[in-house]
C-alpha cells in the first residue's frame, strides 16, 4: 500500500516557523519533550495495563536512545502505548492537539482505578521542537493491541506522509534526521554521547523509567582487547542514563540523610552540607511537592541582584523545565535552593517561561509560609544553627520587612539583634520583650554603620543609666525597613533612641510624671540661640538633652528626617534627596556647656562661642561614625583652640 499524502493545517508553516526560529531559546530541549512524550506513553499502557494486563509489554518499561554518528540519526524508542492510523493523523497532524488532554477525562472516569499516570506532554507542540535539530522526522508506532503499525513521515513543510507499516511490539520509535551541528546557532551533536548523556541528565534525569543509550559504531577487528571493549560498551548501554530517583516524592522516612546531602550537592554545585532541609507537599487547588535547602554559607552574589543566582529549579511531573525560576519565591529568600515540582502550572508553548497567574502565586506563597515555619522552628529548638544561619543570610532575609503584607510579621519573629544589654550576643524581638521594664512602652532601638559605634553612642546614655535595653542595628537594609514604615512587634511600637525628643523621666507609682529637673534650663535659652545662628545652615536648632549624661553634645535627627547613611545609599542610586539639618543636643550638666554658658553671660559677642559651637558639632559627627563636611577647616579650629589653652 503506497503511502498517504496529507497537508497540515493552513497555519502550521507559520507556527513551525515560529517555534523553530524564536520559541526555544535551547535547542537541546527537543530532547527533553521527546522523552516526556516517551514517558508519557508508558505511563498510558502501564495504567491500560491494570485493566488489560494483556497489553503490557514482556520486557521492562523503558526509553532507548540510538544514536548513529555515520547515518547521523537519533532514534528515541519506547514500549508505551503507541498509536494507531487515527491517533497520528489526531495527535501529529495538527499542532496545538495532545492525546493527553482526552486521556485526562477517561482517567476521571475510570473512578480512579489503578495508579493514576504522571500525565506530561501537555503541549502538542512539543514533538515538532525535533525540528530544530532535524531535517526530517519519521514516526514508527503500533498501539498496544493492535497487530499493524503506522509509519509517519514529514522534513516540517507542507505536510506528512502516513502508511501502514510493521513493527515489533507496541510502541513508538521517533527517528531524526539530524541537520549538521552548528555550535554558532546553539546546535550541537546529537549523536555524541557525551551530548546526549549530559542532555538527558539535565533535562530527564527524574524521568520515572530507564532512559539508556546505545551508540552505533563502525565493526572493529576482531580481538581479545576489541572483544574486551565491546563488552565494556554493552555494559554501558545497559546503565540507565537517569536516576529515576525523584527524592522528593519518597516518604522522608525512606531517604537518608546522607541522599539528602547528596542530592543537595548535586542540584547547588555546592560541596558543603546545607544547613536545613524544607521539605513540604502542597494540596488542593494546586498541587506541589517541594525540597529546598538553606546552604550553610552565603554564595558570593548573594548581593548582586542581577547577577545572584535563585537556585530553584522547576519541575512538572519530574520533567525539568527551568533553573533559576524566579518566580517562586521572593527576593528575600533567593538564597534558598531546591527543586518544586508542580502537577501542573501554565507554561508558555516552549515550557520555557511561565505564565502570570494564580498556580504560581499559590505555590510561591506556600512556600514562603513553609520556609519562615521552618526557620522559626530552627530558631526555637537549634540556637547554635540559627546563630549560623542569621550571620549568613540575617540582611537578606530582612529585605522582606520591606514589603507591605502578613509575611512581615512572620519576619520580624526571626530578627536577630545585638544591643545594649549584651553587644556581643545576638537577641530575637521575644527576649527583649520580656525584658522590658515595668512601664516600658516602646522598643528602643538605633542604626549606625557599626556595632561598635552604636554601642559607645552619646545617645544611648540616659538609656544606660536608667537600664533601658536599646537594640543596636547595622545593616544597610535596617536604616530602610526601620524607617519606611516603623512596625510594631505584639504591640509594641519601635522608636528610635536617636530621633526627636527623648524623656525618659522615672515615673511615680501612680503612673504620674515625677518631678523633673527645673528649668534652670531657661537660664540657656540665650546661648542657645546664640548657638543655632552660628550654626545657621548646618543644625535645625541647637536645645538642651535629656538623653545626654557624659558626653557634651549629640545630633539627633527629627521623626521622618533622612539619616546621613540613607542620603548617601540614595544618592549612590542616582536619586536626588533634598537636604536636611539635623538637631544639635547639648549637655546642660557638662562642664564645657557650663563654662560657655559662663563665656556668653560675660560677652554674648565672644567669638569663642561660634568657634565652640561649630567644634560641638563636628565632635557629635564624628562620635555617630559620621563624617565632618570640611576636615580641614574643623582641624584648623581644634588646634586654634589646643594652642590657646596652652
Amino acid at each position: 500500500m503506497s503511502a498517504e499524502q496529507h497537508e497540515f493545517q493552513a497555519e502550521v508553516k507559520q507556527l513551525l516557523d515560529l517555534m523553530i526560529h524564536s520559541l526555544y531559546s535551547n535547542k537541546e530541549v527537543f530532547l527533553r519533550e521527546l522523552i516526556s512524550n516517551a514517558s508519557d506513553a508508558i505511563d498510558k499502557v502501564r495504567f491500560e495495563g491494570v485493566i488489560k494486563p494483556e497489553l503490557l509489554p514482556s520486557d521492562e518499561l523503558g526509553i532507548q536512545l540510538i544514536a548513529d554518528p555515520e547515518a547521523r540519526t537519533l532514534a528515541i524508542v519506547d514500549n508505551g502505548i503507541g498509536m494507531n492510523r487515527d491517533d497520528v493523523v489526531s495527535n501529529l497532524g495538527t499542532l496545538a492537539k495532545s492525546g493527553t488532554g482526552e486521556f485526562l477525562e477517561k482517567l476521571k472516569g475510570a473512578g480512579g482505578q489503578g495508579d493514576a499516570p504522571e500525565l506530561i506532554g501537555q503541549f502538542g507542540v512539543g514533538f515538532y521542537a525535533a525540528f530544530m535539530a532535524a531535517d526530517e522526522i519519521t514516526v514508527l508506532t503500533r498501539k498496544a493491541g493492535d497487530a499493524e503499525a503506522v509509519l509517519w513521515k514529514s522534513d516540517g513543510g507542507g505536510g506528512y506522509s502516513i502508511e501502514a507499516a510493521e513493527r515489533d511490539g507496541a510502541g513508538t520509535t521517533v527517528t531524526l534526521s539530524l541537520k549538521a551541528s552548528d555550535a554558532d546557532d546553539g546546535l550541537q551533536d546529537f549523536t555524541d554521547e557525551w551530548v546526549v548523556r549530559q542532555t538527558v541528565k539535565k533535562y530527564s534525569d527524574f524521568v520515572a523509567y530507564p532512559i539508556k543509550l546505545e551508540v552505533i559504531r563502525p565493526p572493529k577487528p576482531a580481538s581479545k582487547e576489541g572483544a574486551d571493549e565491546e563488552t565494556e560498551e554493552k555494559d554501558a548501554a545497559n546503565e540507565p542514563l537517569n536516576s529515576m530517583k525523584a527524592i522528593w516524592t519518597r516518604p522522608d522516612s525512606d531517604v537518608t540523610d546522607e541522599e539528602y546531602k547528596e542530592f543537595y550537592k548535586h542540584i547547588s554545585h555546592d560541596f558543603q552540607e546545607p544547613l536545613l532541609r524544607v521539605a513540604s507537599k502542597m494540596e488542593g487547588n494546586f498541587e506541589a511537592k517541594s525540597l529546598l535547602f538553606v546552604p550553610s554559607v552565603a554564595p558570593h552574589d548573594l548581593y548582586h541582584r542581577e547577577m545572584s543566582h535563585r537556585g530553584i529549579q522547576l519541575y512538572v511531573r519530574r520533567v525539568f523545565i527551568m533553573d533559576e525560576c524566579r518566580d517562586l519565591v521572593p527576593e528575600y529568600l533567593r538564597f534558598m535552593r531546591g527543586v518544586v515540582d508542580a502537577e501542573d502550572v501554565t507554561l508558555n508553548v516552549s515550557r520555557e517561561m511561565l505564565q502570570q497567574d494564580r498556580q504560581i502565586q499559590a505555590i510561591r506563597k506556600y512556600l514562603v509560609k513553609k520556609v519562615l515555619e521552618s526557620l522559626k522552628a530552627l530558631r526555637k529548638n537549634d540556637e547554635e544553627k540559627y546563630l549560623k544561619f542569621w550571620g549568613e543570610f540575617g540582611p537578606v532575609l530582612k529585605e522582606g520587612l520591606l514589603i507591605f503584607d502578613e509575611k512581615k510579621d512572620r519576619i520580624l519573629d526571626l530578627v536577630l539583634a545585638r544591643s545594649t544589654n549584651d553587644d556581643a550576643k545576638l537577641a530575637s524581638l521575644d527576649e527583649y520583650v520580656e525584658r522590658m521594664g515595668e512601664g516600658q512602652e516602646d522598643i528602643y532601638y538605633m542604626v549606625g554603620n557599626s556595632i561598635d559605634a552604636l554601642s559607645n553612642s552619646p545617645h544611648l546614655e540616659a538609656f544606660k543609666e536608667k537600664g533601658i535595653e536599646v537594640l543596636l542595628f547595622a545593616d544597610p537594609v535596617d536604616e530602610v525597613w526601620l524607617q519606611q514604615m516603623p512596625p510594631e512587634f505584639k504591640g509594641k511600637a519601635f522608636k528610635s533612641a536617636g530621633r526627636g525628643a527623648v524623656d525618659l523621666e522615672e515615673k511615680d507609682e501612680e503612673g504620674e510624671e515625677g518631678e523633673k529637673k527645673e528649668p534652670e534650663n531657661e537660664i540657656f535659652n540665650d546661648l542657645l540661640s546664640a548657638l543655632s545662628s552660628a550654626l545657621e545652615g548646618t543644625a535645625a536648632e541647637v536645645r538642651l538633652s535629656k538623653r545626654l549624661k557624659s558626653s557634651p553634645a549629640c545630633l539627633v535627627l527629627e521623626e521622618g528626617q533622612l539619616s546621613p547613611q540613607l542620603e548617601a545609599m540614595l544618592r549612590q542610586a542616582g536619586q536626588k534627596v533634598p537636604e536636611t539639618h539635623p538637631v544639635m543636643e547639648i549637655n546642660s550638666d557638662h562642664v564645657l556647656v557650663k563654662k560657655l554658658q559662663e563665656i556668653f553671660e560675660a560677652d554674648a559677642t565672644d567669638a569663642r562661642i561660634a568657634t565652640y559651637a561649630e567644634l560641638l558639632f563636628g565632635q557629635a559627627q564624628l562620635a555617630e561614625g559620621g563624617q565632618i563636611d570640611d576636615p580641614a577647616a574643623f582641624s584648623k579650629k581644634l588646634a586654634d583652640v589646643m594652642l590657646k589653652a596652652l
